[in-house]
């Protein structure tokens, strides 16, 4: 039984947590005979890395060791492990918050849930750290589906789409110690017709699923979404202009009652701004039994959305594996 995971042929668990020495992803389906070593996860993990303006100033190297499922450079189809050292750590930063929840964040229900003794140094499991496991599967989830190419950009920061203005957005919410959000959309390009199913196990509901297991993650659609839905029919419906089922429009994102169709699959995904701000908040404070200002201290993203758009791009991958390897 595997805990913390995900899939049931393209099979992930996580373990480790933000300030542990370790953490590390375990990887089961993966069929033998494809090349695999550890420079083909720098490219990736290099975008998630903290370095943009905006970005918490832990740096942690993210180098990946393959522990297991790999010999001379390839799979050997049994599972693959691999594990990344934890260094730039500062967990007195965090000893502020056993009485004084953040707001918006793990604190209390993590208590809630596990106890007191829980482990919330650096947000413990619950990490945005963790997601470094997910570029990790990722990446050996684009080898299995082969001839798929992504394009993912961030397409709104703090309300605005004008990407001239991201700069200045993220520039003022740190100059009042405060945080934004934003938008990543994910087009995924060279997807053969008939992965999915309908219902339980359809496109959307792969993806949503994994989607959500994303820390910050609070909205997703499909083609045009949201926007979509303030159209007709007449207007919206996506028209056949060919026998291999190319469309005229793409209001369904690549996706036809939960399979996907051989256009492109466009996913947008909604991340929260980070509720770790250094600006003053009234929030409760179990010691003082009242509500009490908090300003929250360490090292935290003012736009964790600069560090996501790799992070959204191996979540479609992974779950483009699953539904590969469910034909």
């Amino acid at each position: 039984m595997w805990h913390n995971s995900f899939g049931s042929k393209f099979r992930i668990e996580i373990w480790g947590a933000s300030h542990a020495p370790e953490i590390g992803v375990r990887i089961g389906g993966v069929p033998a005979g494809i090349a695999l070593t550890e420079s083909d996860f720098e490219a990736d993990l290099s975008r998630r890395r903290a370095s943009a303006k905006g970005t918490t100033a832990r740096h942690e190297k993210d180098i990946p060791t393959i522990v297991s499922g790999v010999a001379n450079g390839t799979t050997t189809g049994e599972p693959i492990e691999i594990v990344f050292q934890n260094g730039d750590t500062r967990s007195s930063d965090y000893s502020q918050f056993e009485s004084h929840n953040r707001p918006s964040h793990i604190d209390f229900t993590a208590r809630a849930k596990y106890g007191n003794d829980v482990d919330l140094r650096g947000s413990g499991q619950f990490s945005g750290r963790m997601t470094a496991l997910l570029v990790a599967a990722g990446v050996v989830a684009k080898k299995i589906v082969g001839g798929v190419e992504y394009n993912t950009s961030i397409v709104e920061i703090g309300g605005s789409r004008n990407k001239a203005e991201f700069s200045d957005i993220i520039a003022a919410a740190m100059a009042d110690g405060d945080s934004v959000g934003g938008v990543v959309e994910c087009c995924a390009s060279g997807i053969k017709v008939g992965l999915g199913e309908p219902f339980f196990d359809s496109v959307e509901s792969i993806i949503s699923h994994l989607m959500f297991s994303v820390p910050a993650v609070k909205g997703i659609e499909f083609g045009s979404g949201f926007e979509g839905v303030r159209l007709r029919g007449s207007q919206r419906n996506d028209c056949f202009i060919d026998a291999e089922g190319h469309t005229a429009t793409n209001n369904e994102g690549g996706i036809n009652g939960g399979i996907t169709n051989g256009n492109n699959l466009v996913v947008r995904v909604a991340i929260k701004p980070t509720p770790s701000i250094s600006c003053e908040q009234m929030t409760y404070n179990k010691v003082l039994n009242a509500v009490a200002p908090l300003c929250i201290k360490g090292r935290h993203d003012a736009c964790i959305v600069l560090r996501a758009a790799v992070v959204v791009e191996a979540v479609v991958a992974i779950a483009l594996a699953e539904l590969t390897l469910n034909i």
